[in-house]
């Protein structure tokens, strides 16, 4: 069975295609696994949290800046439900949506990761396919661009000319 260049071209953008969405795959998950971590550290920072309040905490603005503030202990948290709509909320239940959140994507990050490995095995598959149609082809082709052994005893002798004024005499 041979192969023919379209063939090669072929099977090679699909290879490279795959290495691509791979890639894009890649940074799809370190983007949600980053998000992930967030919001881990913000249900921990919720939980923390006592239930009679806490005077004088320090609460992270971002860029290294916090401003202090007194948590009354009734007070909730402010979370986004949805299409930027914003809505009060126990701390508790905050939490809690943080945490389904999580699992959510966790399961969206699973779901990528086992696209990957798919993706992944496409590749290895083409890339053998590729590799075994190259040494199918070399086999069949003759060899054209080794020389032959009288080519290489022919060229052999033949000496480098200097240029004139640097050959070595008696004083060198």
């Amino acid at each position: 069975m041979t192969v023919d260049r379209a063939e090669f071209q072929r099977i090679a953008q699909l290879i490279e295609i795959n290495r691509e969405r791979m890639q894009v795959i890649e940074q799809q998950i370190r983007q949600l696994e980053a998000i992930r971590i967030e919001q881990m550290q913000a249900i921990e920072a919720l939980l923390a949290i006592p239930e009679d309040g806490a005077e004088g905490a320090m609460i992270p603005l971002g860029s290294g800046i916090q401003i202090i503030a007194d948590i009354p202990a009734d007070a909730g948290a402010v979370i986004d439900i949805g299409s930027r709509i914003q809505a009060e909320r126990t701390r508790k239940e905050a939490a809690d949506i943080l945490a389904k959140r999580s699992e959510e994507l966790i399961a969206v990050i699973e779901r990528m990761k086992s696209e990957f490995d798919e993706l992944e095995q496409s590749t290895v598959g083409l890339a053998q396919q590729f590799n075994e149609s190259v040494e199918q082809i070399q086999g069949e082709a003759p060899r054209e661009g080794t020389p032959t052994k009288a080519a290489e005893e022919k060229a052999a002798p033949r000496r480098r000319k200097r240029k004139r004024g640097t050959e070595l005499t008696l004083d060198d």
